[in-house]
């Protein structure tokens, strides 16, 4: 199945990227947000991040204006009926998803993929909410998505291999490096990642190191890129604890509590840097 234009839910951080990606390496895309403000929102991101490129001279100006021409936003659902593959990459809450799959699958022809880019929640889950399992699967980018090499194709129990080829195909088409991996709660990155973030909010809950030094610690000592908590003021301390609590629930193991620390501050607001303030002022 060749995939020449994609449909994307959502014109937020992980949707935005996913259209810069695609329209990058030549696909056509489709992307609807709730409102005419939010898919504004998402063009403007997606035309400053391409601008960064041209000042960076990692693309053209004519490379710029033609991938922002291949990208169409819209509020309205019926705009993607001409796509291969929508790809769902609204909010990580398990019953929006739900919602919009449903809303998806009855309005698109049968032999349309359905991806969803959530980053923990159930695969196989979340294509039994459609007519459509054996073509449902899960397209997990990683932000930023433009920059990030990798792509976690996830299949669910009901996800054909022509399904998952495809898709396989796809990511290989935006210069990606796909993994494909099994469905199971955080998948595999997140899996590992997220956990030890959470472990990193204990430690400076406890008061055993300033949060600077931490992350310096494991910057140095683990030569990561960034350290566990700056990571987190990144994905956002809401997004972290909403992935600890699905681990929580469905794993019932204690060890995937999440921080006390990490929940206070997702009551105070202070989310990381979408809102100014998590660990971290900006």
């Amino acid at each position: 199945m060749s995939i020449q234009t994609v449909g994307i839910i959502g014109a937020g951080t992980m949707g935005n990227g996913i259209a810069q990606a695609c329209a990058v390496s030549g696909i056509q895309v489709v992307m609807v947000d709730i409102s005419d403000a939010a898919v504004a929102k998402g063009l403007a991101t997606v035309a400053s991040s391409l601008d960064r490129l041209v000042k960076k001279e990692k693309i053209s100006e004519a490379d710029k204006d033609a991938a922002l021409a291949r990208i169409k936003g819209s509020s309205s659902y019926d705009d993607l009926k001409g796509a291969q593959l929508v790809i769902e990459a609204a909010t990580e809450n398990h019953e929006l998803k739900v919602k919009i799959l449903k809303q998806l699958d009855g309005m698109l022809a049968p032999n349309v993929i359905i991806a969803s880019n959530t980053s923990s929640i159930s695969i196989t889950q979340l294509a039994a909410a459609t007519q459509r399992a054996d073509r449902f699967i899960g397209m997990h980018f990683f932000n930023p998505v433009p920059m990030m090499a990798l792509v976690e194709i996830i299949r669910g129990l009901q996800t054909s291999d022509a399904t998952h080829d495809a898709v396989h195909d796809m990511a290989l088409a935006l210069g990606k490096t796909p993994i494909t991996v099994k469905n199971a709660p955080g998948f595999v990155v997140n899996r590992i990642l997220v956990p030890m973030i959470n472990e990193a909010f204990f430690v400076l809950g406890e008061g055993l190191a300033e949060a600077e030094a931490i992350d310096a610690g494991m910057k140095l000592g683990c030569n990561q890129p960034i350290g566990p908590l700056a990571l987190a003021d990144m994905i956002g301390l809401d997004v972290c604890l909403a992935v600890m609590e699905v681990y929580l629930k469905e794993f019932g193991d204690s060890k995937y509590r999440p921080s006390p620390l990490l929940k206070e501050m997702v009551a105070a607001g202070r989310l990381g840097r979408k809102t100014g303030q998590g660990v971290y002022k900006y």
